[in-house]
């Protein structure tokens, strides 16, 4: 089925995982439909209340942001068309699902390797490494994340017991400089992120002391 002629075209929101050292994109996830509400909360580093009066409008650090979105992901319209989309017929959507787990476990390699460097003795084993990950909302929020929440409901099946229709819960933390340094890859992409902000911020209209009843400060 085409889209109407004229119709704008409308970009997914999605996750990108990037290799932290060399920059290489390792993987795209695409959501299938973009979330209908996307909750945002701002946590303010203030020294208010920690110090002397003199301190009580000083930030420590960029605002701890999280984000939290709800996305789905339906097969019915591949099954419609089974000879194309062999794979949803034979797994449903259950290999969708398994690409956003894996962005909660380190791979069945790296617990090898821990396991192995274990049991030969080594007496400091390094955290297992994940790749950075990306959360990409359109060309002006492109944010580096950490995975704090991933809550899947199966919502219905196959005959095989495959799911063909899921939502996904997402909870993430934005990285700032202050998690990760200016010199790293998603220490960069943040200051991107927050100059854009300061960007749109300069095209708002001010408000005037007028529309808030008075006509001076002081």
């Amino acid at each position: 089925m085409t889209s109407f002629p004229g119709s704008p075209h409308v970009l997914k929101a999605g996750l990108v995982l990037v290799d932290a050292r060399s920059g290489q994109v390792l993987r795209i996830i695409n959501l299938q439909y973009n979330p209908d509400t996307l909750t945002r909360s701002l946590q303010l580093q203030t020294t208010g209340g920690d110090g002397p009066r003199s301190e009580a409008t000083r930030f420590k650090g960029p605002a701890v942001e999280t984000i939290r979105l709800e996305a789905e992901i339906d097969a019915s319209d591949q099954l419609e068309f089974p000879d194309g989309n062999r794979t949803y017929v034979d797994h449903g959507i259950q290999p969708q699902l398994a690409v956003l787990e894996s962005l909660a476990h380190p791979t069945s390699r790296q617990l090898r390797r821990v396991d192995a460097d274990a049991s030969s003795g080594t007496l400091e084993i390094a955290p297992m490494e994940a790749p950075l990950l990306l959360f990409v909302w359109g060309r002006d929020r492109v944010v580096p994340v950490r995975l704090t929440e991933l809550s899947i409901t199966e919502e219905a099946f196959d005959p095989a017991l495959n799911p063909i229709r899921a939502k996904v819960t997402f909870g993430l933390r934005v990285l700032s400089v202050d998690d990760l340094g200016f010199g790293h890859k998603g220490g960069s992409l943040f200051m991107a992120y927050l100059e854009s902000k300061e960007r749109l911020a300069g095209q708002a209209t001010s408000g005037t002391f007028t529309s808030l009843g008075i006509d001076r400060i002081g």
